[in-house]
């Protein structure tokens, strides 16, 4: 049965979901209008959800030209448990902070620092502000 909620405020599933090691795919929309979807570590911040990425990337550079974007996070323990979180980028971040965040992330899904080497160009983390979630399972 799935449970769905519109507005900005966190469903607690979703809070829950992007609070564990619980991976998420990421849809965005190309210039071309076709969606690519990717899977991404995510987070969350108060009533946002954020994703942290590199400024060179594609993804970045579709949710800079629009906004709109859907969130899968799925229970790595029960992948029929899982939010939809369709939404909008209200914010970014770059410098220090995003950094920080990565490191933050790869702590939660790693258990380590996120390796320096890996980083090609600066690390932005995208803040996103959900519209509709949909929960199954």
């Amino acid at each position: 049965m799935a449970d769905t909620k519109d507005g900005p405020e966190l469903h607690p599933v979703t809070r829950e979901l992007a609070g564990g090691p619980n991976y998420a795919a990421i849809s965005t929309l190309l210039p071309s209008g076709r969606i690519q979807t990717q899977y991404i570590w995510v987070g969350v911040d108060g009533d946002r959800l954020f994703v942290n990425t590199e400024a060179h990337r594609r993804k970045f550079q579709d949710m800079q030209r629009d906004g709109r974007v859907t969130l899968a996070i799925r229970d790595e323990q029960n992948p029929y448990h899982y939010a939809e979180v369709r939404g909008r980028v209200v914010g970014t971040e770059g410098g220090q902070r995003a950094r920080d965040q990565i490191d933050e992330l790869s702590q939660k899904y790693d258990g380590r620092p996120y390796p320096p080497e890996s980083i090609k160009t600066e690390r932005v983390t995208v803040y996103i502000e959900p519209e509709r979630q949909t929960i199954m399972g």
